[in-house]
């Protein structure tokens, strides 16, 4: 069984003594999740600045001895809270044999080169080590998360690359293609506009796995040129994982809902979300947690308000992240998890 948790220091110093109230809280808390037979599998690093403070994480006693030990990935989406450093923490008490790949570019592989040709360079770097394993991403490659620096503007550049790999590797509308969240993020390299990470289960079968459509609610993403699955069911031994796209506010035809209300674009999404977990024969209540992404800072409260009304018992992380399309305030992404 999964479990999952998202930290915060309550500090308000320095980023160091932060990242020290972190371990403090992570270290207490692994304690707990080992009375249940539960151990540390991988953490997800929020940072408000990557460049500034990748050196100090990955040099603290927190990463050093704790987040280091399992996969791990860090992107610069500031947390909303004000809190500079936030992590969602997954726990389990059985290895499922899920492969986490987080992919980055250095300056040198990045200098002077745009989006289309980075984002690229990704997927090759990750279908070389899948190759190497005897596996390929059409049957394996479950999740994908995407980080855009300057989204407006490099997000095209994004689009075009993964239409380019998925159409050579044999993903496309008339086979599946892939869950994934693009959104705003950034790294500690200052020329890199993209960096992407790819959740892999190795002894999967394309039986395993079901496409989630609500196509009352959302139409299939080739219909605006894009290629990704709005949601994925994998099916293991003891459980069904629901791994959610990120979700906004748009209706059966690809179009906008609600511009300008953040208000009426959280409802709708969520909504979105609750038909394609309804596909896969799961609900909300089956949610294990949600990561929001706030185009404003300013809508923080608002969302979060809404939020803890609404689903209070739902971990939640929410940090500024601008979504794909501009007039979108606001996407979700979310995990679901049922014993079998």
């Amino acid at each position: 069984m999964r479990n999952y948790n998202i930290l915060t220091p309550t500090l308000r110093g320095s980023f160091t003594e932060r990242l020290a109230e972190l371990e403090m809280l992570v270290g207490d808390w692994l304690e707990l999740e080992m009375t249940k037979g539960r151990s540390l599998r991988y953490t997800k690093i929020f940072l408000s600045d990557a460049q500034n403070q990748h050196h100090q994480l990955v040099e603290s006693d927190l990463f050093c001895n704790i987040l280091s030990s399992q996969p791990y990935t860090e992107v610069e989406q500031t947390p909303a809270d004000g809190s500079k450093v936030m992590l969602l923490v997954m726990t389990s008490d059985a290895d499922d044999g899920a492969l986490f790949h987080s992919l980055r570019l250095t300056d040198s592989e990045t200098r002077g080169l745009n989006s289309y040709i980075q984002t690229i360079a990704l997927f090759e770097k990750y279908i070389s080590i899948i190759r190497d394993m005897g596996i390929d991403m059409k049957t394996n490659l479950v999740r994908t998360w995407i980080y855009v620096a300057d989204i407006d503007v490099n997000y095209a550049g994004v689009v075009k690359a993964r239409n380019d790999i998925f159409a050579r590797e044999g993903l496309t509308k008339d086979t599946h293609f892939i869950a994934s969240t693009g959104i705003g993020g950034r790294t500690d390299c200052r020329s890199a506009c993209v960096a992407i990470d790819f959740l892999t289960y190795p002894h999967i079968q394309e039986s395993d796995k079901k496409y989630l459509q609500a196509l009352d609610h959302l139409n299939p993403t080739h219909e605006y040129g894009v290629a990704f699955e709005r949601g994925t069911r994998l099916q293991l031994p003891s459980n069904l994982i629901y791994y959610i796209s990120g979700t906004a506010s748009i209706d059966n035809r690809g179009e906008v809902m609600y511009l300008g209300d953040i208000r009426k674009q959280t409802a709708r999404l969520l909504e979105n979300i609750g038909a394609l977990l309804a596909d896969g024969g799961a609900t909300m209540n089956d949610i294990k947690y949600f990561i929001v992404y706030l185009r404003d800072f300013s809508d923080y409260d608002l969302v979060n308000r809404m939020m803890e009304q609404i689903y209070p018992y739902i971990p939640r992380a929410i940090v500024h992240a601008p979504v794909c399309r501009p007039q979108w305030l606001v996407e979700m992404e979310c995990v679901a998890d049922i014993n079998i």
